[in-house]
């Protein structure tokens, strides 16, 4: 595992707790991070070197930040035994893809994954072993993808207690531009538009309706640049709602404003009941 942050952290706990026949190696290149891991035993060992951490892995993940991916792609490629696969828990894919398959040689098999869990804390000390039950995981493959890599990936995550999805890198990120970096687009704007005299009156509903905000600006900066074009495309259909809406207000027209209101209350009442069905809510 290199990167021992909340998610990353997380996947070594429950692959330790779950897999008692595999030995999980953690990597962070701040040695304070690693201090951490080893205070809170998130992994059997925490290697000291990258190399180290991965000469003889039949699996590696990555769990750092998406634009950081490109690197380590170069770094970790000349360490890679024959018939390792190489994943990853980022939220964009379709760079990712294109990386790997630019700097990993042909013996070492590439599939991106992407489980959808977290929180908007950071740091190895809110680590869970539990973060990624009934959660759904996301695996991308392209033209090429080894079968076999798939296969191994989508038992690993199912024992973590993920439900497995497999879709193209362009899919997974056009679906979770929506419905994944708009959400942290908007959380941030509506932070932004009020002032900082006003934003202590906030109750409840502006809390929740932000959480997202603070998430680290670092990791969603990586996000958002990897995903531009669905996140411009993403904004500009927010941008439509919202004018509809405000038109709807500045005309006084309530039965329109009731209809736009009433739709999405609806509409997400269906979502909530679909996540209760599928126990991805608890």
């Amino acid at each position: 595992m290199i990167g021992m942050g909340l998610l990353g952290s997380s996947v070594a706990l429950s692959a330790k707790r779950e897999l008692t026949r595999s030995r999980v190696v953690g990597y962070s290149h701040r040695d304070s991070t690693r201090q951490k891991a080893r205070q809170y035993e998130v992994a059997h060992e925490i290697a000291d070197s990258l190399e180290q951490a991965i000469t003889a892995a039949d699996m590696v993940i990555l769990a750092t930040p998406i634009q950081t991916f490109k690197d380590y792609f170069k770094q970790i490629a000349p360490y890679l035994k024959d018939g390792c696969i190489v994943t990853d828990v980022g939220s964009t894919k379709a760079l990712p893809h294109q990386w790997a398959a630019a700097h990993l040689h042909k013996g070492v098999y590439y599939v991106g994954s992407h489980p959808i869990a977290g929180s908007e804390k950071r740091g190895v000390e809110y680590a869970r072993d539990d973060l990624l039950v009934n959660a759904r995981c996301i695996l991308t493959r392209v033209r090429g993808t080894r079968t076999a890599a798939i296969e191994v990936l989508t038992d690993f995550w199912s024992k973590l207690g993920c439900n497995v999805e497999i879709m193209s890198p362009a899919n997974h990120d056009r679906i979770f531009g929506m419905v994944s970096h708009l959400p942290h687009i908007t959380a941030t704007a509506l932070v932004n538009s009020v002032s900082p005299q006003n934003i202590k009156f906030s109750g409840r509903g502006f809390i929740d309706t932000t959480r997202v905000a603070s998430g680290p600006s670092n990791v969603w900066t990586d996000i958002l640049m990897t995903n531009s074009k669905t996140c411009v495309e993403a904004i500009e259909k927010l941008v439509a709602q919202l004018q509809t809406l405000r038109d709807a207000i500045a005309a006084g027209d309530t039965q329109k404003v009731n209809k736009i209101l009433a739709q999405a209350s609806q509409k997400r009442a269906k979502l909530i009941q679909y996540k209760i069905d599928q126990k991805e809510l608890f």
